[in-house]
């Protein structure tokens, strides 16, 4: 969190979640703790960089299921782009490490998880770009071009190229489909690689014209409105920028998508519920020839999953949904 100063100027807030000050001092009080990569038991998770490139690094922290000395049979490769409303949150922080001390065990995977940069100091597509160049870097490592940048021997050791999948909550959802819609169709991955399946839980779309109960009025004071501008304020469109609004002017058809499965997870309570509904149905109507299921818990709100373990909270909801996530990636 960046520190204060009372003489300076407040130039943007969303009020409890993030103020920026003149000077360029950003504060993002509702942060999870920044927390070490571990030797736990039933995996390893180490951190590395991705690319070197100014102005500034992209980085991940990647996680390993114990390996017997008898296994041969390659692991598939998850990975993962984190929430925040593109603007708060970690790779590094304990609220995602401590989702994935419990996936990776359940559905003995590899997992990257991927650290981008956050608006507003860079403000979208800077995320996007990001979360494209990781994904390519991973896929460098199916071919036998190798650079120095493509030797991490978790992946070129343990890895299944034929079986990778990508996922991510609320932002990072958004960043998964983004990538399916206009990255992966467009430009090949090296060595061709393919996207087996996808997960998006609680995905952050919106648009001007409200989906089933949300509110017909106050689009401006909206907070889902609010963060788009604060993270992308020079978007085409605004709100209805295809980025954001899937079916908005301009949006790639939803028919192209570029993975063979998906699976869209909603919370009854979350604010987010009926725009994860609205896009599991309008990919279904599409022409899309993959696979997709819906998945919607009642009596929970926004990314329980990951909230009620870091915090500690008994949640026989969240182990189910992980439970389902596993299954979803190993099946």
């Amino acid at each position: 969190m960046g520190s204060t100063n009372a003489n300076n100027e407040t130039v943007a807030e969303i009020p409890e979640w993030i103020r920026v000050f003149k000077d360029g001092t950003v504060e993002r009080p509702l942060d999870f703790p920044i927390v070490p990569p571990t030797l736990n038991t039933g995996l390893s998770s180490k951190d590395i960089t991705i690319s070197h490139h100014p102005p500034k690094p992209i980085s991940a922290r990647i996680y390993l299921p114990n390996i017997t000395n008898s296994q041969t049979k390659k692991l598939p490769i998850y990975v993962y782009f984190h929430g925040g409303g593109f603007f708060f949150e970690s790779a590094f922080s304990k609220l995602f490490n401590d989702h994935f001390l419990k996936l990776v065990p359940q559905a003995n995977i590899i997992v990257v998880s991927v650290e981008y940069r956050l608006a507003p100091e860079h403000p979208l597509p800077a995320a996007y770009d990001d979360c494209w160049d990781a994904l390519k870097w991973v896929a460098s490592h199916s071919t036998k071009d190798t650079t120095p940048n493509n030797t991490e021997s978790w992946l070129t050791e343990h890895g299944d190229f034929n079986r990778v999948f990508i996922g991510g909550d609320s932002a990072g959802a958004n960043i998964v489909h983004n990538i399916l819609s206009f990255r992966v169709g467009p430009e090949p991955l090296p060595g061709d690689v393919q996207i087996l399946g996808s997960i998006l839980a609680h995905p952050y779309f919106y648009g001007s014209e409200p989906v089933g109960s949300e509110p017909v009025t106050g689009l401006e004071q909206n907070f889902f409105n609010l963060v788009w501008k604060l993270v992308y304020p020079s978007a085409p469109g605004g709100i209805d920028n295809p980025f954001i609004n899937p079916l908005g002017a301009g949006a790639p058809s939803l028919a192209e998508l570029a993975c063979s499965r998906m699976l869209v997870c909603v919370a009854e309570k979350d604010g987010l519920r009926d725009r994860g509904v609205w896009y599991y149905e309008a990919v279904k109507k599409s022409g899309w020839k993959g696979e997709i299921q819906l998945f919607e818990e009642k009596d929970e709100d926004h990314v329980y999953h990951l909230l009620k373990p870091a915090l500690n909270q008994d949640s026989h909801k969240a182990d189910a949904l992980i439970k389902l996530m596993a299954s979803f990636l190993v099946n």
